[in-house]
């Protein structure tokens, strides 16, 4: 039995017809993540948490109008974060990509669903007055999109923390038994830990491939039913706190997929989280996972059971994400705040 793995780079970009760009504001600790498709793709998401920052997720849905999108944006900054889609759809509409209306001379209006995560509080230079960066930062971020990228302190991770440790940005892909490609990338800001109490084992560890995150193996997963860990919390960081949260995501397959069988891949992709993080979904939390369906590969005549493999492979890249993005992280420069690599 020929199981998945990953495709050539291990990143979400091994999906044809995706590149991402990242853009950072070394000073403020934050920055942005974009996800561009070469093609306008259909496009889909689901929101868990209960502290969501989001724009243009409405139109995605599987009864809307509107069923393919141009690019995805994860950014820091929290309300401020949600400018980066402004940059990035100006500079796609000055380049004639995004949604014709009949209107003549009418200029296109790119679809560029967007989410946030909260790094105001990281210690960073957030004085900006009335001229956030994040505009810029989306733009750039998508002049700079290619195949290849920085994981862990980079783009929308660059502030992030995940529970005690620094968060980042964390990409991987997989390729099923039937050739499709699917691939996660995600900004990783959670309240919950990432690792089991009392140790330094992630808990994505029984689905890591190739020792993408450091190749500990599944010991000493195992916690009370309410120990939690590194979550965040008064004793785990002066950086933490209840409300300075959220994982955003967004995971993909080259698979010709329907609105509502992309809507259905997101859904079944939440379930990473639930894998990876402890406790994920809380009400502090604005867990957001977006998906991308290229459509470079049909499915075949048993399309349900298509979309189930896809969707629970999805949940398996994004949980291994989690991981590496953690993995990844480093202190930003002069601080000492604790990443996974320091732990013993």
């Amino acid at each position: 039995m020929n199981l998945a793995a990953p495709g050539p780079l291990n990143l979400i970009t091994d999906v044809a017809g995706l590149r991402v760009g990242q853009a950072q504001d070394d000073a403020a600790r934050s920055g942005v993540t974009v996800i561009v498709a070469d093609d306008r793709a259909v496009c889909a998401v689901d929101v868990r948490g209960g502290a969501p920052g989001t724009r243009e997720t409405d139109v995605l849905a599987p009864e809307n109008l509107v069923d393919a999108a141009d690019a995805v944006v994860l950014s820091g900054g929290s309300v401020y974060g949600l400018a980066a889609a402004d940059g990035v759809t100006a500079v796609l509409g000055a380049a004639g990509r995004g949604y014709r209306t009949a209107a003549i001379g009418a200029p296109v209006s790119p679809i560029v669903p967007a989410a946030i995560l909260y790094d105001l509080g990281n210690g960073g230079a957030k004085d900006w007055g009335e001229a956030p960066p994040y505009r810029e930062l989306g733009a750039a971020a998508l002049r700079a999109a290619g195949t290849r990228f920085a994981l862990g302190t980079a783009g929308a991770g660059a502030g992030a923390m995940a529970g005690g440790l620094k968060g980042g940005v964390g990409s991987v892909s997989a390729v099923s038994q039937g050739g499709f490609t699917v691939g996660a990338i995600v900004a990783v800001n959670s309240f919950g830990s990432v690792i089991a109490p009392g140790g330094r084992t992630f808990w994505a560890a029984p689905y890591e491939i190739a020792d993408e995150f450091g190749g500990l193996g599944s010991t000493g997963l195992v916690a009370a039913p309410d120990d939690w860990g590194l979550a965040k919390g008064p004793a785990t960081s002066a950086l933490a706190g209840e409300r300075t949260n959220t994982t955003i995501a967004c995971v993909a397959t080259d698979a010709a997929l329907t609105p509502a069988e992309a809507k259905r891949l997101a859904i079944m992709a939440q379930d990473g989280l639930a894998r990876a993080i402890r406790p994920a979904h809380a009400p502090f939390d604005g867990d957001i996972v977006f998906a991308f369906a290229t459509g470079k590969r049909p499915l075949g005549e048993r399309r349900l059971a298509d979309v189930a493999r896809l969707g629970a492979l999805a949940a398996d890249c994004l949980a291994r994400a989690i991981a590496r993005g953690v993995f990844e992280a480093t202190a930003w420069p002069g601080t000492e705040a604790p990443c996974w690599r320091d732990l013993r």
